[in-house]
Protein backbone atom coordinates (compact mmCIF):
# COMPACT_ATOMS: atom_id res chain seq x y z
CA UNK A 1 0.00 0.00 0.00
CA UNK A 2 1.31 3.58 -0.84
CA UNK A 3 -0.12 7.06 -0.84
CA UNK A 4 -2.03 8.62 -3.04
CA UNK A 5 -1.37 12.07 -4.51
CA UNK A 6 -3.20 13.59 -6.85
CA UNK A 7 -2.68 17.04 -8.62
CA UNK A 8 -5.19 19.00 -10.38
CA UNK A 9 -2.95 21.10 -11.82
CA UNK A 10 0.43 20.35 -13.28
CA UNK A 11 2.14 23.09 -11.47
CA UNK A 12 0.57 22.02 -8.09
CA UNK A 13 2.44 18.61 -6.91
CA UNK A 14 3.91 17.74 -3.68
CA UNK A 15 6.59 20.02 -2.91
CA UNK A 16 8.07 20.07 0.87
CA UNK A 17 5.89 16.51 1.21
CA UNK A 18 7.76 14.53 -1.19
CA UNK A 19 11.39 15.48 0.53
CA UNK A 20 9.47 14.14 4.03
CA UNK A 21 8.33 11.10 1.43
CA UNK A 22 11.91 10.09 0.20
CA UNK A 23 13.23 10.91 3.33
CA UNK A 24 10.79 8.23 4.88
CA UNK A 25 11.26 5.53 1.80
CA UNK A 26 7.03 5.85 2.20
CA UNK A 27 5.90 4.38 -1.91
CA UNK A 28 3.92 7.43 -3.07
CA UNK A 29 1.93 7.33 -6.29
CA UNK A 30 1.42 10.72 -8.13
CA UNK A 31 -2.13 11.23 -11.06
CA UNK A 32 -2.08 14.19 -12.21
CA UNK A 33 -5.41 14.80 -13.42
CA UNK A 34 -4.51 17.77 -15.46
CA UNK A 35 -2.67 15.79 -18.35
CA UNK A 36 -5.05 13.64 -18.49
CA UNK A 37 -4.21 10.91 -16.06
CA UNK A 38 -6.86 8.55 -15.10
CA UNK A 39 -7.99 8.45 -11.12
CA UNK A 40 -7.41 5.12 -9.35
CA UNK A 41 -9.97 3.63 -6.85
CA UNK A 42 -8.44 5.01 -3.10
CA UNK A 43 -9.16 1.66 -1.32
CA UNK A 44 -5.59 0.54 -3.39
CA UNK A 45 -3.96 3.25 -0.92
CA UNK A 46 -2.85 4.01 2.49
CA UNK A 47 -3.99 7.68 2.61
CA UNK A 48 -5.08 10.21 -0.11
CA UNK A 49 -3.61 13.62 -0.65
CA UNK A 50 -6.02 16.15 -3.38
CA UNK A 51 -4.10 19.24 -3.99
CA UNK A 52 -5.24 22.59 -5.66
CA UNK A 53 -5.75 23.86 -8.76
CA UNK A 54 -8.20 26.48 -10.89
CA UNK A 55 -10.88 24.08 -11.08
CA UNK A 56 -13.97 24.93 -8.72
CA UNK A 57 -15.39 21.99 -6.91
CA UNK A 58 -18.99 22.92 -8.24
CA UNK A 59 -17.77 22.32 -11.86
CA UNK A 60 -20.07 20.35 -13.76
CA UNK A 61 -17.79 18.17 -15.77
CA UNK A 62 -16.59 14.43 -15.29
CA UNK A 63 -13.28 14.97 -13.85
CA UNK A 64 -15.22 16.85 -10.45
CA UNK A 65 -17.52 14.37 -10.85
CA UNK A 66 -14.84 11.19 -10.18
CA UNK A 67 -13.21 13.40 -8.10
CA UNK A 68 -15.63 13.95 -6.07
CA UNK A 69 -17.09 10.36 -6.04
CA UNK A 70 -13.36 8.96 -5.26
CA UNK A 71 -13.14 11.44 -2.52
CA UNK A 72 -16.68 10.71 -0.80
CA UNK A 73 -15.51 7.08 -0.91
CA UNK A 74 -11.85 7.31 0.50
CA UNK A 75 -14.22 8.88 3.41
CA UNK A 76 -16.65 6.38 3.89
CA UNK A 77 -13.39 4.04 3.64
CA UNK A 78 -12.33 5.70 6.48
CA UNK A 79 -9.19 6.17 4.87
CA UNK A 80 -7.06 9.42 6.27
CA UNK A 81 -7.50 11.94 3.49
CA UNK A 82 -5.80 15.93 3.12
CA UNK A 83 -6.80 18.16 0.91
CA UNK A 84 -4.99 21.31 -0.09
CA UNK A 85 -7.25 24.47 -1.42
CA UNK A 86 -9.08 22.73 -4.12
CA UNK A 87 -8.56 19.94 -2.18
CA UNK A 88 -10.25 21.23 0.85
CA UNK A 89 -13.04 22.27 -0.89
CA UNK A 90 -13.83 19.08 -2.62
CA UNK A 91 -13.62 17.52 0.84
CA UNK A 92 -15.94 19.52 1.95
CA UNK A 93 -18.22 19.33 -1.47
CA UNK A 94 -18.30 15.54 -1.41
CA UNK A 95 -19.86 15.59 2.48
CA UNK A 96 -22.60 18.09 1.22
CA UNK A 97 -21.39 21.60 2.11
CA UNK A 98 -21.84 24.39 0.30
CA UNK A 99 -19.21 25.65 -1.92
CA UNK A 100 -18.85 29.52 -2.59
CA UNK A 101 -17.19 32.64 -3.98
CA UNK A 102 -15.60 34.19 -0.79
CA UNK A 103 -16.08 37.96 0.12
CA UNK A 104 -12.71 38.43 -1.01
CA UNK A 105 -9.73 36.52 -2.85
CA UNK A 106 -6.97 35.57 -0.68
CA UNK A 107 -4.09 35.74 -2.83
CA UNK A 108 -0.53 35.51 -1.69
CA UNK A 109 1.25 35.69 1.71
CA UNK A 110 -0.29 39.37 2.86
CA UNK A 111 -3.68 40.55 3.28
CA UNK A 112 -4.99 43.78 2.16
CA UNK A 113 -3.79 45.46 5.92
CA UNK A 114 -0.51 44.22 5.15
CA UNK A 115 -0.38 41.90 7.53
CA UNK A 116 1.01 37.87 6.98
CA UNK A 117 -1.91 35.43 6.20
CA UNK A 118 -2.63 33.36 9.05
CA UNK A 119 -4.73 31.04 10.63
CA UNK A 120 -5.76 30.20 14.07
CA UNK A 121 -6.29 27.11 15.53
CA UNK A 122 -9.31 27.01 17.56
CA UNK A 123 -8.40 25.73 21.26
CA UNK A 124 -10.65 23.08 21.78
CA UNK A 125 -8.51 21.40 18.73
CA UNK A 126 -4.97 22.35 19.88
CA UNK A 127 -4.40 18.80 20.97
CA UNK A 128 -5.44 17.69 17.26
CA UNK A 129 -2.72 15.29 15.95
CA UNK A 130 -2.38 17.68 12.77
CA UNK A 131 -1.04 20.03 15.42
CA UNK A 132 1.41 18.75 16.97
CA UNK A 133 4.31 20.80 17.33
CA UNK A 134 2.72 23.81 15.67
CA UNK A 135 2.89 27.34 17.04
CA UNK A 136 -0.47 29.28 17.07
CA UNK A 137 -1.66 31.40 14.84
CA UNK A 138 -0.35 29.77 11.75
CA UNK A 139 1.39 31.88 8.92
CA UNK A 140 -0.08 30.65 5.66
CA UNK A 141 0.21 31.59 1.84
CA UNK A 142 -3.24 31.71 0.00
CA UNK A 143 -4.20 31.64 -3.48
CA UNK A 144 -8.00 30.95 -3.76
CA UNK A 145 -11.11 32.84 -4.13
CA UNK A 146 -13.56 30.54 -3.06
CA UNK A 147 -14.70 29.06 0.21
CA UNK A 148 -16.90 26.94 2.20
CA UNK A 149 -19.92 26.44 4.53
CA UNK A 150 -19.88 23.74 6.38
CA UNK A 151 -22.41 21.43 7.58
CA UNK A 152 -22.96 18.99 10.82
CA UNK A 153 -20.41 16.64 8.95
CA UNK A 154 -17.53 19.13 9.33
CA UNK A 155 -15.89 20.39 12.43
CA UNK A 156 -14.03 23.68 12.27
CA UNK A 157 -10.34 23.29 13.32
CA UNK A 158 -9.12 27.13 12.40
CA UNK A 159 -10.18 30.08 11.22
CA UNK A 160 -8.77 32.98 9.38
CA UNK A 161 -9.47 36.88 9.41
CA UNK A 162 -10.84 37.30 5.44
CA UNK A 163 -12.01 33.62 5.06
CA UNK A 164 -13.13 31.99 8.02
CA UNK A 165 -13.33 28.64 7.70
CA UNK A 166 -9.59 27.41 7.01
CA UNK A 167 -8.66 23.88 8.26
CA UNK A 168 -11.55 21.47 8.66
CA UNK A 169 -12.20 17.76 9.68
CA UNK A 170 -14.04 15.15 8.67
CA UNK A 171 -14.81 11.88 10.90
CA UNK A 172 -11.78 11.28 12.56
CA UNK A 173 -8.80 11.31 9.91
CA UNK A 174 -9.91 13.39 6.56
CA UNK A 175 -8.32 17.29 6.73
CA UNK A 176 -8.83 20.24 4.59
CA UNK A 177 -6.55 22.89 4.71
CA UNK A 178 -7.73 25.95 2.58
CA UNK A 179 -3.97 27.52 1.69
CA UNK A 180 -0.93 26.03 1.13
CA UNK A 181 2.01 25.12 3.39
CA UNK A 182 3.89 22.73 0.42
CA UNK A 183 5.86 25.66 -1.29
CA UNK A 184 9.51 24.55 -1.83
CA UNK A 185 11.59 28.13 -3.63
CA UNK A 186 11.41 25.90 -6.90
CA UNK A 187 8.08 25.33 -7.21
CA UNK A 188 7.29 29.06 -5.86
CA UNK A 189 9.15 30.43 -8.77
CA UNK A 190 6.75 28.00 -11.05
CA UNK A 191 3.83 29.60 -9.97
CA UNK A 192 4.85 32.93 -10.13
CA UNK A 193 5.50 32.48 -13.65
CA UNK A 194 2.23 30.99 -14.62
CA UNK A 195 -0.62 31.21 -12.05
CA UNK A 196 -2.41 34.33 -13.91
CA UNK A 197 -3.39 35.63 -10.22
CA UNK A 198 0.22 35.58 -8.98
CA UNK A 199 1.14 37.24 -12.52
CA UNK A 200 -1.36 40.15 -11.31
CA UNK A 201 1.16 40.93 -8.07
CA UNK A 202 4.61 42.31 -7.74
CA UNK A 203 6.98 39.46 -8.22
CA UNK A 204 9.34 40.91 -5.83
CA UNK A 205 7.29 41.70 -3.07
CA UNK A 206 5.88 37.84 -3.18
CA UNK A 207 10.00 36.34 -3.61
CA UNK A 208 10.83 38.78 -0.61
CA UNK A 209 8.07 38.04 1.58
CA UNK A 210 8.56 33.82 0.70
CA UNK A 211 12.19 34.81 1.81
CA UNK A 212 11.19 36.47 4.84
CA UNK A 213 8.92 33.67 5.85
CA UNK A 214 11.27 30.44 4.91
CA UNK A 215 12.42 28.97 8.14
CA UNK A 216 8.99 29.31 9.79
CA UNK A 217 7.09 28.73 6.47
CA UNK A 218 9.06 25.33 5.92
CA UNK A 219 9.43 24.12 8.89
CA UNK A 220 5.14 24.65 9.79
CA UNK A 221 5.10 22.50 6.01
CA UNK A 222 7.08 19.91 7.12
CA UNK A 223 5.81 19.21 10.71
CA UNK A 224 1.75 19.42 9.31
CA UNK A 225 2.91 17.17 6.52
CA UNK A 226 4.78 14.77 8.78
CA UNK A 227 1.73 14.58 11.23
CA UNK A 228 -0.45 13.53 8.70
CA UNK A 229 2.17 10.58 7.85
CA UNK A 230 1.70 9.56 11.29
CA UNK A 231 -1.56 10.04 11.57
CA UNK A 232 -2.09 8.12 8.19
CA UNK A 233 0.72 5.50 10.00
CA UNK A 234 3.13 5.99 7.16
CA UNK A 235 5.85 7.05 9.53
Amino acid sequence: MSLLIVKNITREGPGILENILKKNNIDFHIVDLDSGEKLPEPDNYSAVIVYGGPDSANDKNIKMERELTMIKKAIELKIPYLGICLGMQTLAKSQGAVVRKNEVREIGFRAEDGKYYSVNIEDEWMNDPLFSGLENPVKIFHLHGETVDLNDNIELLATGKYCRNQIIKVGSNAYGIQGHFELTPEMFNIWLDNDPELMELDKNKLLHDFEELAEEYSNNGYTLFSNFLKIAGLV
